[in-house]
Order: structure tokens, then sequence, then C-alpha cells
């Protein structure tokens, strides 16, 4: 699978070397002429006079590029360097060096009269700030998809039997530790379209819009052979996801008993999805659990009583 933090790490350099070596430039010619001549500065210090001590700290440009030089400068090329050599903590410095960077314009909003620069670079630190908190989300979302769980019990009960289909892998590190609890062997349903990226992100999006079920590849496993199944869910659009649904359409009267294990981004619990799985199968579950899970973390979501369940 490509991997979209690599792309995110990779713009992210990008934004910090140019906003670093810019205001590294910047800097030195504030520094090597303070009257600002040599950059058509000079007519702006007057526009300073608003700022607390400005007889004393802007009568030239020394202290704005110091300021700029450590604020701006040093700051997103330690970001650069970071990032270079793939550390965490590159992507979160670098993400919030944006947002250091749009304060630092709302300042000159205040200071001086519209101008495109100052527009210009606060447009600059906000796409950096997004590209940085991209970054953070992506490196959660590749990194999770490691499964980390212990096999050693996968398998080992011949009658239950895990499905499960997952684009990003919060649903398969679910149904893997579902399988290691009971035992259970595993199965993926794998779809016959394009999932993968932001481009499958995309086509995936348009079977979840129409609720249509997606094409999968042939069911290779015997469901008769199991007196017990659990299906692993996402959620797309607030509804179960296409692959699934076809799933469930093929294996309908092949299934004798199932419960149901649902992930998803959104504080939920998501019966609709249950209840849609019972009908597709032709069975009534013997329960199903939800998940919320964003970037890492699972949180077992509350569900109301069924009806069908507690009778």
């Amino acid at each position: 699978m490509k991997s979209r933090f690599e792309k995110a790490r990779k713009t992210l350099i990008f934004w910090t070397l140019w906003i670093g070596l810019g205001a590294v430039a910047g800097a030195a010619c504030m520094l090597i002429d303070p009257s600002g001549k040599i950059m058509g500065m000079d007519a702006m210090l007057p526009f300073f006079q608003k700022m607390p001590l400005a007889d004393v700290l802007f009568q030239n440009f020394v202290f704005s590029g110091i300021s700029l030089l450590i604020v701006n400068g040093l700051t997103n090329l330690s970001a650069a360097v970071l990032l270079l050599r793939r550390k965490h903590a590159g992507v979160v410095l670098g993400g919030f060096f944006g947002i250091t960077l749009m304060l630092w314009i709302c300042i000159q909003f205040w200071l001086f009269p519209t101008n495109v620069m100052s527009t210009l670079y606060f447009f600059f630190g906000l796409v950096q700030a997004l590209t940085g908190y991209a970054a953070w989300v992506f490196e959660r979302q590749e990194t999770f998809a490691v499964r980390r769980e212990d096999d050693s019990q996968i398998g080992t009960n011949p009658k239950r039997l895990v499905v499960y289909f997952s684009r990003m892998g919060y649903v398969r590190r679910k149904a893997f530790e579902e399988a290691a609890r009971t035992g259970a062997e595993v199965y993926e349903i794998q779809a016959a379209e394009r999932t993968e990226g932001t481009l499958g992100f995309w086509w995936c999006g348009r079977y979840a819009m129409h609720r249509w079920p997606m094409p999968i590849r042939p069911v290779t496993v015997d469901l008769t052979a199991y007196e017990h199944v659990t299906i692993c869910s996402p959620i797309w659009a607030f509804a179960l996801a296409a692959p699934v649904r076809a799933f469930c359409q093929a294996a309908s009267g092949k299934i004798r008993e199932a419960d149901y294990l649902l992930v998803h981004f959104s504080p939920a619990s998501y019966e609709n999805a249950a209840d849609e799985m019972d009908r597709l199968l032709g069975l009534k579950r013997t329960g199903f659990r939800s998940f919320v899970c964003r970037t890492g973390r699972f949180r077992e979501m509350p569900k109301k009583p069924s009806a069908h369940l507690s009778a």
C-alpha cells in the first residue's frame, strides 16, 4: 500500500525549508542593514510604533530580524532536519510552526495596511499547519495498522471464524485481537474494486453514499463448516461498508450463528449496520460490539438494548 504519510512528510519538509530559509534570508538582510533600506522596508518603521517598548526595540530592524530568525527561521529549519531524519517530533513541530507563522502574520495584519505579501504568507502558514496535521494522522494510522497482538492462539478453534474487511488496518487489528481471544480462524474479505489510498477513499465513498454492495473476490472459505462467525466491518458514510454488504449477501443462509464487531470514527453505536447484516444473512445476531477509533485508541460504545436479543 502506498504511504500517505510519506507524501505528507515530504510536503511538510518543503514547507519548513521554504519558510525557514526565507526567514533566515529576511533576518540576515535586517541585521546587515538595520535601517531596512536594503529590502525597501525603511518606510515601514513608523508602523511599529504601535508595539510596546517601540522607542527601545523598534527604532530599527535589529530586534525584528532577531525575532524573525528565531520564531520562523531556526525553528522551521530544525523541524526540517527532524523530518529528514524521520523523527516524530519533526511532524509535530512542522505543523506547530505553521501556526506560529500565522500568529506572526496576524501581528502584521494589525501593524500594516492590507498587503499581498502578508496575506500570502498567512496562507502558507495555514497550508503548513494542515500538512503537519495530515502527516501526524497518517503516521498514527500507518503505525497503528501494524499488528502487535499474540498470534499463537489464532486458528486453534476450528469451530469459530473471524471475517473482516479493512481498508486502513483499524478493523484488521480488532479482527485479529478477536481471533487471538477466541482461537478462531481468520478470513479477509477482498474487494474487487480499488480501495487503497486517497483515490480508493473517494471510490469507496461512491459506493457508500449509494449504499451499493461493492464487488468482492469469490468467498473461498466454507462458511457452513463453522459453528460461529464473527463479522468485523468498518462503517462507511454512517452505514455498513460496501464490501461487507456484498459478503453478507453471498453468505446468506450459510452462517449458523454470528456476532458483529464494528469500527468507525464517530461516537455512535451503529446498530443500523448490525440490523442490516441480520437482514442480509437471514439470522438474528448473538451480539455486537461497536468501537470508535480515530488515531489508534479504541473506545467501546454503549449500545441500546435490542428487543430481539433480550427476548
